[in-house]
């Protein structure tokens, strides 16, 4: 029986009106609201993410992940019953394997599905996290998922008709995402240049986001719960660049739940070192936080991974006044909402 209201899941519960769940963005994208909390004098301000570059000091730096979200949702038909059945691709397995989601009424294995005229792919069997889909007429993945694939968007956004580039961060560059690093959403080619110009640093990280970070935690204890792994990749240029600003004693910004893990993952052990590989580092209260100074990040479900990650950060009670204190004047929460500075 735990007792420690910081390790239930019920402790991590609020009401969100239905309306505050964003379902466009805000343009430009840097005019999305800002809430700033201070954890050691716990005030909170009201901003604007373009306030950025007054907000933060030259010499600290800034760290976004670069992963750019796959077109990775396919609505294929059965072969040859016309069922649809509707695929969301997870992680390439190797060969012309998948892992995917796999939507639709009983879908065996075995089963043949028509994603394009005379494109047919096979379901598999069941994995960890979904099933595998194999494509053996495909030739190029990249090519078919520009054809046919549609963006993956958060199943709470209902009815999104506009940009499909508005759920990609500006700098993106590498596909492999199912899901955005969305706390870099906000940011523009103006705004980073503004950054630059006052002297703060900008770095990357690369972590391809799992459609797992959706999935609903079940065990009231947050300890049972299994943290699902993701690829992620440190490279040399960001570990001196944050071994840099800590040792002029500037702050290390994390922007978004993904740069703080791959960041931690790899401070794991005191010493922060270059790495390439999976991350499957569960952030909880009690975590004591190596790297990351300051964290820019949306505002997250109630009952998941990424709200203990930050109440980690800041201390549950602060954590939950400061959603409380977002509700009331109206933010727009999740994806495409608006966005939270803890410093």
């Amino acid at each position: 029986m735990v007792s420690n209201p910081d390790l239930l899941l019920s402790s991590y519960d609020y009401e969100l009106p239905p309306e505050l769940i964003a379902q466009v963005p805000v343009e430009p994208r840097d005019a999305a609201r800002l809430l700033v909390l201070d954890r050691t004098s716990e005030v909170l301000a009201h901003r604007h993410v373009f306030d950025l570059p007054e907000l933060l000091s030259p010499g600290d730096l800034v760290v976004v992940n670069r992963s750019r979200v796959l077109k990775c949702r396919l609505l294929t038909r059965k072969v040859p019953s016309g069922g649809r059945v509707e695929l969301l691709l997870l992680r390439p397995l190797g060969g012309q394997e998948w892992e995917a989601l796999v939507g639709g009424r009983r879908v065996a294995e075995g089963q043949l599905v028509e994603v394009e005229p005379g494109v047919v792919a096979e379901i598999g069997g069941h994995t960890a996290s979904g099933r595998v889909v194999r494509f053996p007429s495909v030739a190029s993945m990249p090519s078919l998922l520009q054809r046919s694939g549609q963006m993956p968007l958060p199943p709470y956004i209902h009815g999104y008709m506009g940009d499909p580039e508005r759920y990609q961060t500006v700098y993106a560059d590498v596909e492999g995402s199912a899901a955005a690093p969305t706390a870099g959403l906000h940011f523009t080619p103006e705004l980073i240049e503004q950054l630059r110009v006052r002297g703060i640093e900008w770095a990357t990280v690369l972590l391809h986001v799992g459609i797992d970070t959706f999935r609903p935690m079940m065990h009231e204890n947050v300890g049972d719960h299994k943290i699902h792994s993701e690829w992620a990749e440190l490279n040399d240029a960001t570990v001196a660049a944050i071994r840099a600003a800590k040792a002029r004693g500037n702050r290390v910004l994390a922007v978004g739940t993904t740069t703080v893990r791959t960041l931690e993952y790899a401070g794991r052990s005191g010493t922060l070192e270059p790495f390439q590989g999976s991350v499957d580092l569960y952030i909880t209260p009690g975590h004591n936080y190596r790297v990351v100074d300051a964290m820019l990040t949306n505002f997250h479900l109630p009952r998941s991974t990424l709200l203990l990650l930050v109440a980690a950060f800041t201390g549950r009670e602060k954590m939950l006044h400061a959603y409380a204190a977002a509700i009331e004047a109206k933010y727009r929460f999740f994806s495409f909402g608006d966005a939270m500075l803890i410093l």
